[in-house]
């Protein structure tokens, strides 16, 4: 019974492979026109090529498409039926086109961003709403978590780029400096330093200061020594295996202070305040670099780093 089955399916599935697109724009075309003469003359084709397309389509579906007269060609129950399938294939065929096209050229697809920041405000929020605006059809998946772990990831080709502090380069990767952040000190909002518009490194001598075991806190551990050079002008510090949000949190409440960037002001903690910190020579800053694969191929990753490098731009080289 299967066999049986299998042999009246064999003449419809070769019906269907003989019906081609351009049997399906022809049809519809003199359905728009109600003549065949003015769509042949629409599709730059003679008349004779078109009316034997129509009949092909007709003969290989089974049934007469159009109600031909001296007045024009009107279509037929099945022919309407036909037709509205055939419009919506075509117009599927275009939509198919396009996408690839789109794809093709990055601005539609998919793109995944590592970072070990906060976006709620800064450089790398403004480049993210930015990005969406330009391309509206790109799919964006961020990813947050430590340096070690994204740079797995990118090796992997899980994510296409990170965007993060200090260095981490590795075989295979590409980099670029972006921007850099102004240091702030947070700390309670009734903290006697809270007073002061601007607070100084050696000011932080006495203090206890909360850093995560995430990143950026390595990086912001990493300055203090820089800032501070003997143990004695230091802090002391409070590490916790904790996000930048329990570690306001817990300075909220009066266990200490600790260090934030610029992109962290957008994300506000009641009893929480941001005051900027300095050196002898002015505001204290750390980088933030983009890294991707070398062999990436991803489209869309190139109008990313498109607009960063719009908005980012290298410095003049001296030479």
């Amino acid at each position: 019974m299967s066999n049986h089955g299998k042999s009246e399916r064999k003449p419809d599935i070769a019906r269907a492979a003989a019906v081609d697109l351009q049997h399906l724009r022809f049809a519809v075309t003199a359905a728009d026109s109600g003549s065949l003469r003015r769509a042949a003359d629409l599709l730059c084709v003679r008349h004779s090529a078109l009316s034997r397309s129509i009949s092909q389509l007709e003969r290989h579906i089974g049934a007469s498409l159009f109600e031909r007269s001296t007045a024009g060609v009107k279509a037929t129950l099945a022919g309407r039926s036909v037709l509205r399938i055939a419009r919506t294939i075509l117009d599927q065929v275009e939509t198919l086109i396009a996408t690839g096209s789109a794809n093709g050229r990055g601005e539609a697809g998919h793109i995944s961003i590592g970072l070990c920041t906060s976006i709620s405000a800064g450089n790398l929020r403004a480049t993210l709403l930015e990005f969406r605006k330009r391309f509206p059809q790109v799919e964006l998946t961020a990813v947050q978590g430590q340096r070690t772990h994204l740079m797995n990831e990118l090796r992997s080709g899980t994510l296409d780029v990170l965007v993060i502090t200090g260095e981490a380069r590795s075989s295979g990767n590409k980099s670029v400096k972006l921007w850099s952040e102004r240091i702030l000190l947070s700390l309670p909002e009734h903290h006697p330093l809270a007073a002061r518009d601007v607070i100084y490194w050696t000011d932080l001598r006495d203090e206890t200061l909360l850093l995560s075991h995430h990143d950026p806190g390595r990086d912001l551990e990493k300055l203090i020594f820089s800032k501070l050079l003997t143990s004695d002008d230091r802090p002391r510090i409070d590490r916790h295996d904790a996000n930048q949000g329990i570690i306001k949190s817990l300075i909220s409440i009066g266990l200490g202070i600790s260090l934030s960037m610029e992109s962290d002001l957008g994300a506000s903690f009641a009893g929480v305040v941001y005051r900027e910190l300095r050196d002898g020579t002015g505001a204290s800053r750390i980088d933030f670099s983009a890294h991707w694969r070398r062999d990436s191929e991803n489209p869309v990753l190139n109008q990313f780093l498109k607009l960063l490098g719009e908005r980012y731009p290298l410095p003049a080289s001296g030479d």
